[in-house]
């Protein structure tokens, strides 16, 4: 079936493309040539691949021929990683390896040449080889540098590597998580190396090495997230740990979820499995239960309901995977009987999803027709998911929004149109959801109304101290009781004594058994409870903001997972509360403005307000500025948002405000003094703001300052035309000491940002406002080193064309100039010695993570000096402004190698990361010295390479 035309023209484009890049594909049969263009223009992620992979060009007429490639996986694998001898080659082979198999499996899916079961394999083994190839590897590198680990018998001892969830099952999807628990038989020692170490030591080293083998993202990509947080205890747990503290775990701890976890659990290697069955025997008692138990169907349903929960609360519609009726009901219905029978009923213990409804069918369980249904849904919507993913190689099960994609989908799944299949999926999830709710249902009526009643008595009966004891204590099973309980009758008789009007009493009454519900019913209600009540007791004399929580559930539920998460939000929330109509709308607040949408969005924003009232519109900015930062930090809070979009996101916001700053400044001054003749037959204003520092390079956190310099290019000739005549550059004078007022002052909503202009030329002597020239000449004559180190983080955020190309030239020119290797790593260090002893760690103890040794500002340093030195010989590292892409160009123009460049980029991202986040619960930017130690070293190792 030919592609639609919208797809096909954008597939010739591709094609053309792909031929210019990659002409060996001209050698192609007519046919695959055919066949590729239907490809590419359904899978961004197939495209990309081959325009980067030359290899993988030549050989895949070949591989196509291939019937099944997942039988030679492992082989083929063993046999490249045998012959590398160190780990940044291990990272390219894995990924390439990865990468060419993915577009094989991509290529078959959408031209449905194989069946979904043969998908599935292919995916499942892709996986295993990978896993358990890389963890061969490892292991004997690992047995190289620390000795064999071995029991008290001398007996080498292996790692199993057990798969969980779909992996598994053998039904991995195309770009899944992977789900590991790493276990060893039995404890003892290293032998055959010069110092022994514990086998639990040895076996957590080899665990890291393999997850970061797998996770590590490379200039190649990555092979798989990995997610370890099924293991015992979850992320607070070992790595690693045997197999009899594994069955003490399960015996005594285990709970229900870990159950149905442990049903698809299976190992990776067909070597272990004769180690597994020893664990298996061990664990099966804790999984299948000898007797019919039904209470399985209880723990599912509560699941389910949090599950549930977590859709709403996210706004997930068109879920595939999550929304009702979806592939987790289906492996729930599965679960459920595995989980009640399946103690006495071998059929039930098998793990795939496939193979469990065979035998519930088998056994009569459900009815033909029902098992029919899920079947039929399940092949359905796993297709359906596995293509969705290849389209771009992304985890996502949401349909898409844009046109052009579910049109891809659409043609890839054999419908005509959008509609039809759209049609399709909600009958096929409708069928599944008549099954589940038969089957398992909703939470208890009777269960949730008692729990209703138990909050209904925090607060009526918050005198009663030994009954609110005992709720908290036994109901809520809740820790920190004494402090708990004290937060919630301090919360009431503190609002006993405050003005309160009967309607608002009234409110009061009705809202704060909700109130309790969201806070108890999130996992981390210890942090909320008391955020909340502070935030309420601050706005309960406001009537209209209770009655907004109380009369929308959905804002409330909002509210209390910002607090929790943030105390930051919280703050504000209570300092602003004309932000809470923002919660009124999940998808609306958790979706931030697009990046490019911020100038317009408050440009309409301050379109409600009259020009010359200058007091609403200071007003208004910050209000602006309140609003979006909230937006962010929910998006933040709930992972749509990773740090450096973050960062984008409130720098973006930053130079829409800087815009309009400058605007309102120049209204001001230029109805007091007329506009500079020298603008007369040319548009714009004749006037830049350069942005230094964080706002310089894209990195702005929710509290960061802004550095900023001001230019023009006014003539000393030019005088303004108003009737208040005055001299050119005395009017941009004027203009910049407006805009800093309209920064500084502090209206209601408190001030705009601090602004810092230290950094312009002869710092706070200088003049406020620079001409083009005079800045020019100061880079070159007078400049310390650091300032040229600053100007390495600056770019123009706001200025007409004419500014923008001058101050380009001028910071190129200046970054450009040769300069003396020793003067210059003199000057770097000695500078950074000053900052350290001014600025440097205080606490015992504890890691500054910016200006400790090994921290954030040495990460700076290095890329601003690296740029000094050699920026005269590669000029093209003078673009970026940003470390990251600065190093991103000092890799690819030499002077890194890849491994340094990488490393740098980790740990620089990782402790902005964790400054970002202390940022968001109000927390200083340090750690305990034993965190980022391995990031920190790097980093130390760099700076002596370089700066020694």
């Amino acid at each position: 079936m030919p592609l639609p035309s919208l797809l096909d023209d954008y597939a010739t484009q591709q094609f053309i493309h792909l031929l210019e890049q990659q002409s060996v594909i001209a050698q192609w049969s007519s046919e695959q040539q055919t066949q590729l263009k239907t490809v590419i223009g359904l899978s961004k992620f197939v495209y990309e691949t081959l325009m980067r992979d030359e290899a993988l060009c030549r050989s895949l007429p070949d591989m196509l021929n291939d019937g099944s490639r997942c039988e030679l996986y492992r082989e083929r694998l063993f046999e490249q990683l045998s012959a590398c001898t160190d780990e940044i080659s291990g990272l390219r082979i894995l990924r390439q390896f990865r990468n060419r198999e993915m577009v094989y499996i991509a290529w078959r899916d959408f031209l449905n040449t194989w069946s979904l079961d043969e998908s599935f394999e292919h995916l499942s083994q892709l996986a295993e080889a990978l896993i358990f190839e890389t963890y061969q590897w490892q292991y004997k590198a690992c047995c190289q540098e620390w000795g064999t680990p071995c029991n008290a018998f001398g007996e080498a001892q292996p790692m199993l590597i057990m798969g969980m969830g779909k992996l598994g099952g053998g039904e991995l999807n195309f770009s899944s998580d992977i789900d590991l628990i790493f276990t060893y038989p039995e404890n003892g020692e290293t032998q055959g190396h010069r110092r022994s170490i514990a086998n639990a030591q040895f076996f957590t080293r080899l665990g890291q090495r393999i997850i970061k083998m797998l996770d590590q993202q490379t200039f190649d990509g990555f092979c798989y997230r990995v997610d370890m947080r099924l293991r015992p205890f979850g992320e607070s747990g070992p790595l690693v740990m045997s197999y009899a503290a594994l069955e003490d775990y399960y015996q005594e701890q285990g709970r229900d979820w870990e159950r149905y976890a442990m049903v698809k659990a299976r190992v990776m290697g067909r070597e272990m499995y004769t180690q597994y069955q020893e664990l298996r025997q061990m664990l099966r008692p804790f999984v299948f239960r000898r007797y019919i138990d039904f209470s399985a169907i209880q723990s599912l349903r509560r699941m389910k309901s949090m599950i549930s929960s977590e859709v709403r609360r996210r706004g997930l519609s068109n879920n595939i995977k999550l929304g009702a009726g979806g592939i987790r009901e289906i492996e729930f219905i599965a679960q459920v009987f595995q989980l009640i029978r399946g103690g006495r009923e071998p059929s039930l213990r098998h793990r795939g999803l496939l193979e469990t409804l065979e035998a519930i069918d088998e056994l009569q369980l459900l009815e033909k027709k029902e098992v029919e249904h899920l079947r039929e849904a399940y092949y359905f919507l796993r297709r359906l998911e596995n293509l969705l993913q290849a389209l771009a190689d992304k985890q996502t099960q949401t349909l898409p929004d844009k046109a052009d994609d579910q049109l891809r989908l659409a043609f890839a799944m054999g419908f005509e149109s959008w509609k039809a299949l759209d049609s399709q999926v909600k009958q096929q999830m409708a069928n599944v959801h008549a099954v589940f709710s038969a089957l398992i249902g909703e939470e208890d009526e009777q269960d949730e109304s008692t729990l209703a009643a138990h909050f209904h008595e925090l607060w009526d009966m918050s005198h009663n101290r030994e009954l609110i004891e005992s709720i908290v204590e036994n109901e809520l099973a809740m820790q920190d009781v004494p402090e708990i309980v004290d937060t919630i009758i301090g919360f009431k008789d503190d609002l006993a004594k405050r003005t309160i009007g009967p309607r608002g009493r009234e409110v009061i009454n009705r809202l704060m058994p909700k109130v309790y519900q969201a806070i108890f019913d999130h996992p981390d209600a210890k942090f909320g409870l008391s955020r909340v009540l502070s935030l309420l007791h601050s706005i309960a004399t406001r009537t209209t903001y209770l009655e907004l929580l109380d009369e929308h559930p959905a804002a409330l539920v909002q509210l209390v997972r910002l607090c929790t998460a943030s105390s930051m939000i919280s703050e504000q929330l209570a300092r602003h509360p004309i932000l809470l109509d923002e919660l009124i709308d999940p998808q609306h607040l958790y979706n931030p403005i697009p990046l490019e949408s911020y100038k317009t969005e408050l440009r309409d924003f301050l379109a409600r307000i009259p020009e010359d009232d200058m007091e609403q519109q200071m007003e208004a900015l910050r209000q602006f500025k309140q609003i979006c930062i909230l937006k962010i930090a929910a998006a933040d809070i709930a992972d749509v948002l990773p740090v450096m979009k973050v960062s984008d996101h409130l720098t973006y916001l930053a130079e829409a405000i800087v815009e309009a700053v400058v605007n309102q400044a120049w209204l001001q001054v230029t109805a007091k003094y007329g506009q500079p003749t020298h603008l007369k037959d040319r548009e714009g204003k004749g006037f830049a703001v350069i942005g230094y520092g964080k706002v310089g390079g894209w990195e702005l956190g929710y509290n960061s300052d802004l550095d900023i310099v001001f230019m023009h290019d006014c003539p000393v000739s030019a005088y303004t035309d108003g009737v208040k005549e005055i001299d050119g550059r005395q009017f941009y004078l004027r203009l910049a000491q407006r805009i800093v007022h309209i920064f500084s002052v502090r209206t209601a909503s408190g001030i705009l940002y601090e602004v810092d202009t230290r950094l312009r030329p002869s710092g706070v002597s200088g003049l406020l406002v620079s001409p083009t020239e005079a800045f020019e000449d100061y880079q070159r004559q007078d400049a310390w080193t650091w300032e040229h180190q600053a100007l390495v983080r600056a770019r123009m955020i706001y200025g007409d064309a004419p500014l923008q190309e001058a101050f380009a030239q001028i910071r190129h020119n200046i970054l450009s100039l040769p300069r003396e290797e020793a003067k210059l790593k003199q000057e770097v260090v000695d500078m950074r010695i000053k900052m350290r002893d001014h600025l440097g760690g205080k606490k015992p103890g504890r890691f500054m993570i910016k200006q400790d040794e090994g921290g954030i500002t040495d990460i700076e340093f290095l890329a601003q000096y690296l740029v000094l030195r050699f920026s005269h010989e590669q000029p093209k590292l003078t673009r970026w402004s940003d470390n990251v892409r600065i190093f991103e160009s000092l890799l690819i123009q030499g002077v890194l190698e890849e491994e340094q460049a990488m490393a740098l980029t980790h740990a620089y991202t990782a402790m902005r990361d964790q400054i970002h986040h202390r940022n968001l619960v109000n927390q200083d930017a340090d750690v305990d010295e034993s965190k980022f130690a391995h990031e920190r070293e790097v980093v130390k190792h760099v700076w002596n390479q370089w700066l020694g």
